[in-house]
């Protein structure tokens, strides 16, 4: 049976937030107890899938772009969404993903200026039975910190000056996001109460230590720094979900990161090497984070 796209086109080309913040710099240089997934060996049969998500979870500039889909959101049709629900082969998809969410658009419309990207948890109802969230990353500010951390860079390549300049306090962040990523599960939870829910980390941007300067232009010294950072991050959303009995995806592999060669990249660096928007995940990556969604569901790989 063919699946059903439920993902909604809206007018006026927008980019977001976060393709913003590091465009700009190239240029100058959930839920109540929600049940887990039991694993059959035979994969699942799942009828009707959501995807909630920001730009890791959309896809900005993987092409082909979703046909149909709102160009603000800037939806990629092979994002992992996509790969999961063709492999799982759902009869009804929405992929409402948008690039530059925050959690605050999970519940309220985004990009209000001209006509509304409609609230993410308004494409749940209670015959959702499987859920994706990968949210939080433009919340912890991630690529204005990139971005600050970047024009730091250019005086003291070979120290930590961006360290130096936040300290702790992006480590305060990811704590201060817990009761707000516990409310997105809540959320989902009483929308779509009978669905499996998994969230989904994100991606390594960084590697543990020196990176590659001027490629990625961030100190050396800070390379270790914002790697903890995002370890951290992704510690504390599968902390998180697990907590509110959901599933969780951990895709923090090293060794692809934007300093990796290109064939072996998931994230593209401040310049692109493969289609996708800078410090964002490419096609493979996208694949990668499937494949890994599928195995925690026991469906296998298909894609």
């Amino acid at each position: 049976m063919p699946r059903t796209d439920r993902s909604t086109a809206v007018s006026e080309n927008r980019y977001p937030r976060s393709f913003h913040v590091v465009v700009s710099l190239s240029a100058v240089l959930c839920l109540t107890a929600s049940p887990v997934f039991a694993d059959t060996g035979e994969g699942a049969g799942f009828e009707s899938y959501t995807a909630l998500g920001d730009s890791f979870t959309s896809g900005p500039l993987i092409p082909p772009q979703a046909p149909g889909a709102d160009p603000r959101c800037l939806r990629s049709s092979v994002n992992y969404p996509n790969l999961v629900a063709d492999a799982l082969g759902v009869a009804e998809f929405t992929d409402a993903s948008c690039s530059g969410a925050v959690i605050a658009d999970l519940s309220g419309p985004q990009y209000t200026e001209f006509a509304d990207v409609p609230a993410q948890f308004d494409a749940l109802d209670t015959g959702t039975d499987l859920v994706t969230i990968g949210i939080g990353g433009n919340d912890l500010g991630f690529s204005e910190v990139f971005a600050e951390c970047a024009k730091r860079s250019l005086r003291n390549p070979l120290g930590n000056p961006c360290e130096d300049h936040y300290g702790d306090e992006l480590d305060r962040r990811v704590e201060a996001l817990r009761g707000r990523v516990a409310g997105v599960y809540a959320e989902v939870g009483e929308r779509s109460p009978g669905a499996v829910v998994v969230g989904v980390g994100y991606l390594q941007i960084l590697p543990e230590s020196r990176g590659c300067w001027p490629t990625a232009p961030i100190a050396w010294g800070d390379v270790s720094y914002l790697d903890g950072v995002q370890t951290a991050f992704n510690r504390m959303l599968e902390e998180e979900a697990r907590a509110a009995g959901a599933v969780f995806v951990d895709v923090f592999e090293r060794g692809h990161d934007v300093c990796a060669p290109a064939s072996e990249r998931w994230v593209e660096g401040l310049v692109p090497e493969n289609a996708a928007a800078p410090v964002h995940p490419n096609e493979a990556g996208m694949a990668a984070v499937s494949e890994r969604v599928l195995a925690e569901l026991g469906a296998g790989v298909r894609v």
